[in-house]
């Protein structure tokens, strides 16, 4: 009887979950920014989104929460395109991925590293937000996976997606468009504020540094970089958040080199003078140091 109260509980408290979910979606306003002709970045709910549109049709870079693909498409074709051709996935998250089951039953095609799809189809816990998610159905999955990189010629540019290692997570990719000089980081890039790190899923603090490093090595003066979250940004702002990741990486591999506990280490506050630039966004510096020790 007991269990089945909890049960009956845990239902009503999924329910309830969905209905605040779809009244959120419901007041969520979809916003494509121009970037070039043809390119734009969504914001929304979610992660950002990227958005690019031509004669080979619309290619879509992530795509948020499932209960707002009806606006997403509508500010697509607000702008010129029609529905996804196709679609990749920087990383598995949720805020990232949510929509692919409805892109993909719209006759999208899905791509993403390995990694991405292997968590979508056995779905996946994070513990950090205390989230867990089932599997995605066969509609939902990337039907083009890649190991490292892989390269579309479409719409006149030439676009990259480029993976990068134990970073965000073990299966994030950044797109560059090469004529257009756009980059989107993904997950890689939280636009002023610490990011989250998946590191029981493969991120790493070391990682993030090192996909950052990629992402500038590509980049110029002239380089638009589109966040996963956060605004638009260049190549100035993504090497102020490098020279921030890399001051916390090595105080904290400090900190870890004198066998302090990840509590030990942020009770001594060592991120003090980042924090009124870097800390108001998910985490106080405190949690953020206690979520990420383990992967410096």
């Amino acid at each position: 009887m007991l269990g089945k109260l909890i049960a009956g509980c845990s239902l009503l408290i999924l329910g309830l979950l969905s209905l605040v979910i779809i009244a959120q979606a419901a007041d969520e306003k979809i916003i494509p920014l121009p970037i070039t002709e043809q390119i734009y970045m969504i914001t929304g709910e979610g992660g950002n989104m990227g958005l690019f549109t031509g004669r080979d049709g619309t290619f879509l870079i992530d795509d948020q929460f499932a209960p707002l693909t009806e606006k997403i498409v509508a500010a697509i074709k607000s702008v010129g395109g029609n529905h996804p051709k196709f679609l990749i996935n920087t990383h598995y998250h949720g805020d990232h991925t949510g929509g692919n089951e409805n892109m993909g039953q719209g006759g999208t095609l899905i791509f993403s590293h390995d990694n991405v799809r292997d968590r979508l189809s056995t779905g996946s816990f994070i513990q950090e937000f205390n989230r867990k998610r089932a599997g995605v159905s066969q509609e939902g999955l990337p039907v083009v996976t890649f190991s490292e990189d892989i390269t579309f010629h479409l719409n006149g540019d030439t676009i990259r997606a480029i993976h990068v290692p134990q970073a965000h997570t073990d299966g994030d990719s950044f797109i560059y468009f090469k004529a257009a000089n756009v980059i989107h980081a993904g997950d890689i890039f939280f636009n002023g504020f610490y990011p989250f790190i998946d590191v029981n899923h493969g991120g790493s603090l070391k990682g993030m540094l090192i996909a950052v490093d990629h992402i500038l090595a590509l980049a110029d003066d002239s380089t638009k970089i589109i966040a996963g979250h956060g605004p638009l940004a260049d190549k100035e702002q993504l090497t102020d958040y490098r020279q921030m990741l890399a001051t916390v990486y090595e105080r904290l591999r400090k900190l870890k080199a004198e066998g302090k506990t990840a509590q030990e280490a942020a009770a001594t506050n060592p991120l003090a003078d980042l924090d009124p630039l870097w800390g108001d966004g998910l985490f106080t510096s405190e949690r953020w140091i206690e979520l990420i020790y383990s992967g410096v």
